[in-house]
């Protein structure tokens, strides 16, 4: 094997985006605004005191997510429930400002305190927009565990053929409201299991020149298919690597699973596509966010592979 060195990058999303900020962090919650409406979530990763007080956050926040008994426990998410402080409407719209590109994405207070995006996934948005635009002929994208759709649409928006894949009909319905806001069109839609649709989809030999990967912990399929993230993952990159395009195909695979590390991502991967120079083909790091205090909160890692 080749001597290795791990190079981690830490990115955040950049200062022009306007219509998102992390305000604070602390005691395990962040105070965070989405476009005209600030909100207090629970944020396990907030090991520290908040800079502000809690008069200050109440006297920000228009609503506030309460974890139902049980949040946490066995890495899973309970669901919960919204209390409101003021006055704000169930659904409302953020722009993201890309390089190149822009998004227009509906959000919505949600039973498992998520509003339907991420935003420290915005510099996997630029890298897919970026990777993706001007290449020929047009590169077909598979997305897996799609959610909404950041990254479908950023691979859409630089041209490309997308096929977006999510296990629950009503995210898929989400994600396609968000692709109509932003004036895109013809992505393609899949409600099943990831797992099922890449394993039929190696039988048909079937490649694609970007694969973009965001699983996580547990999961089911639309039938009960089961998901564990710590059993499956290697598998699933395994019959990825069936998929990708060997002549300079691409993988985005983001792992918000606690205890994951950049180096494990890298390690996992570069043993899944059986690559001995590690670092000639793969770069990882954290996505996280800075609050306004200065305050680094470190949210996923990813791990980014290039042939």
């Amino acid at each position: 094997m080749y001597p290795y060195k791990f190079y981690i990058m830490v990115e955040f999303p950049k200062s022009e985006w306007k219509d998102y900020a992390l305000l604070d962090s602390g005691n395990g919650l962040k105070l965070e605004r989405f476009g005209k409406y600030a909100m207090i979530r629970p944020e396990p990763k907030a090991l520290w005191t908040p800079s502000m007080g809690e008069a200050d956050w109440n006297r920000i926040a228009a609503v506030r997510f309460k974890p139902g008994a049980g949040f946490g426990k066995a890495g899973k998410e309970d669901s919960g429930t919204w209390e409101r402080l003021r006055e704000m409407p169930d659904q409302w719209f953020v722009e993201y400002p890309g390089e190149g590109f822009r998004l227009r994405m509906r959000l919505g207070l949600t039973a498992f305190k998520h509003v339907g995006i991420f935003p420290e996934q915005a510099p996997n948005w630029e890298y897919i927009h970026s990777t993706v635009a001007g290449r020929l002929p047009v590169p077909k994208v598979l997305n897996l565990f799609a959610y909404t759709g950041g990254a479908s649409l950023a691979a859409r928006a630089a041209g490309a053929d997308v096929t977006h894949l999510d296990s629950v009909r009503q995210v898929v319905n989400w994600a396609r409201e968000n692709m109509d806001s932003t004036g895109l069109q013809d992505i393609r839609w899949v409600v099943e299991d990831a797992m099922k649709f890449a394993k039929r989809e190696a039988k048909r030999g079937h490649v694609y020149d970007g694969i973009i990967l965001d699983p996580p912990a547990y999961g089911h399929g639309p039938d009960g298919e089961r998901w564990k993230l710590d059993e499956l993952l290697f598998d699933m990159l395994r019959t990825v690597r069936t998929l990708l395009n060997p002549d300079h195909g691409w993988m985005v695979l983001n792992l918000y699973s606690n205890g994951y590390s950049a180096a494990l991502g890298e390690t996992i991967v570069g043993e899944a596509f059986g690559l001995r120079d590690r670092s000639a083909h793969i770069k990882s790091g954290e996505l996280a966010l800075n609050d306004k205090f200065g305050k680094a909160l470190p949210l996923s890692i990813y791990v980014r592979l290039e042939l």
